[in-house]
C-alpha cells in the first residue's frame, strides 16, 4: 500500500479497492458492513432516531483521542440523548492528498475500537479524496440510528420548574484540551480530552427512572449554551449554583490564565440531564457506578422566574445573570 493518499484512492478503480480492503475492512469488518451500495439491517420494532454529523476538528489528533474516535462518540452521543440505544453507523470521510495512510490506519482503529465499546456496527461508508490545501487534512462525517428505549422520552422542550439538573462529570475538558493542541499559547498542562461514548451511562440513568425530562449532550458552546437553549426551549429559567459545577484544576488554571469561562469550552464526553428533584440522587449515584460519569454531580435546577435565562450563584453568593458568549469562542474543536 502506498504511503499517502493520493487523487487516485479517490477514483473508484483499484487503489480504492485496495484502501477500502486493506485497511477498512480490517478495521470495520461485522456481519452488516457491505459492498453494495447501501447496507440491508435488521430494524426493531418501536420508533428510532437517527441522526448525523460532521467533524473537522483541528488537530485532527489530540491527548485523549482523534478525529475518528470523536466521530463516533459524536453521533453515538447525539442518538443516546434521545432515550435511544445506537444500532447502526455510517461514515463517509473527505481526505486531503497526501495524508499519511498510517495516520488514517490509526483513525480507523479508533473508530473500529470505539464503535466496540459502544456496542454498534460500522454498516456502510464512502471515501473521497481532496486536491492538496482543498481540505485540512481529513474531515468525518457519521450518521446513525438507535432505537428508542421503551417509556424513554426525551426532548429539550420538556424541562419543568423543580427539575434537578445533571452534569455527568468535569466539564470544559475537550474545549481545553483542543485549545493546549494547538499551542497558540505554549502551555504545557496534562489534560485529555473527556471524548467517550455515553450510551450505556443513558441506559443506567434510564434503568433507575423513565421520568428523565431532557438529556443532551455539551458539545460546542458547553455547558452553559446547552442550558440557554433549554430555558428557551421549554421557556423556563434556571438556577446554577457555581461552586457546584465540577471543573479539573487545569482547566480552572487555563482559563483563569486566558480569562475563559469553563461553563462555555466544549465537552465531547458530558451530558447535561433534568430529571425531577425525587429521582436525582438516584440518577446520580447510578451515573457514578458508570465509566466517563464518575463525576456526576448535580449543579442547579429550573425555576419558573426569570424563562429564557440562566442565573449564577456565584461563589460569594450573589447572584449574576450568566452572560451568553458572541462569536466563535474556540473554532473547530469537534
Amino acid at each position: 500500500m502506498d504511503d499517502v493518499i493520493t487523487m487516485a484512492h479517490g477514483s473508484g478503480g483499484v487503489q480504492t479497492s485496495k484502501l477500502i480492503n486493506n485497511l477498512f475492512k480490517k478495521h470495520f469488518d461485522n456481519p452488516y458492513l457491505t459492498a453494495d451500495d447501501a447496507a440491508v439491517l435488521d430494524i426493531p420494532a418501536g420508533k428510532l432516531a437517527m441522526s448525523t454529523d460532521g467533524f473537522i476538528v483541528s488537530p485532527f489528533e489530540f491527548s485523549g483521542g482523534n478525529i475518528g474516535k470523536l466521530s463516533i462518540c459524536g453521533t453515538v452521543n447525539d442518538i443516546a440523548c434521545m432515550g435511544a440505544r445506537p444500532k447502526y453507523l455510517t461514515c463517509a470521510m473527505v481526505i486531503e492528498e497526501g495524508f499519511p495512510i498510517a495516520k488514517l490506519d490509526q483513525i480507523a482503529a479508533s473508530m473500529a475500537e470505539t464503535a466496540k465499546a459502544a456496542g454498534v456496527y460500522l454498516v456502510a461508508g464512502d471515501t473521497k479524496v481532496a486536491g492538496k490545501g482543498q481540505v485540512d487534512n481529513i474531515f468525518i462525517t457519521t450518521t446513525g440510528i438507535g432505537q428508542i428505549i421503551d417509556g424513554a422520552d426525551t426532548s429539550g422542550a420538556y424541562a419543568k420548574p423543580g427539575d434537578k439538573i445533571i452534569v455527568t462529570g468535569d466539564i470544559g475538558r475537550h474545549g481545553c484540551t483542543i485549545l493546549l493542541a494547538r499551542n497558540d499559547f505554549k502551555i504545557d498542562l496534562d489534560i485529555s480530552s473527556d471524548c467517550a461514548p455515553l450510551n450505556k451511562n443513558v441506559e443506567a440513568m434510564l434503568e433507575v427512572t423513565k421520568d428523565i425530562h431532557v438529556i443532551r449532550d455539551a458539545t460546542r458552546g458547553g455547558v452553559g449554551t446547552v442550558l440557554y437553549e433549554i430555558a428557551g426551549e421549554s421557556n423556563v429559567g434556571i438556577s446554577l449554583n457555581s461552586e457546584d459545577v465540577p471543573v479539573d484544576q487545569g482547566v480552572k488554571g487555563v482559563c483563569g490564565m486566558l480569562g475563559l469561562e469553563p461553563l462555555y469550552l466544549a465537552c465531547e464526553g458530558r451530558l447535561v440531564v433534568f430529571a425531577p428533584a425525587d429521582k436525582a440522587d438516584d440518577i446520580v449515584a447510578a451515573l457514578k457506578n458508570c465509566p466517563n460519569s464518575e463525576g456526576a454531580a448535580i449543579i442547579g435546577e429550573v425555576t419558573a422566574e426569570n424563562p429564557g435565562k440562566v442565573v449564577l450563584t456565584t461563589a460569594v453568593g450573589a447572584k449574576t445573570m450568566l452572560s451568553r458568549p458572541s462569536g466563535e469562542l474556540l473554532p473547530r474543536i469537534c
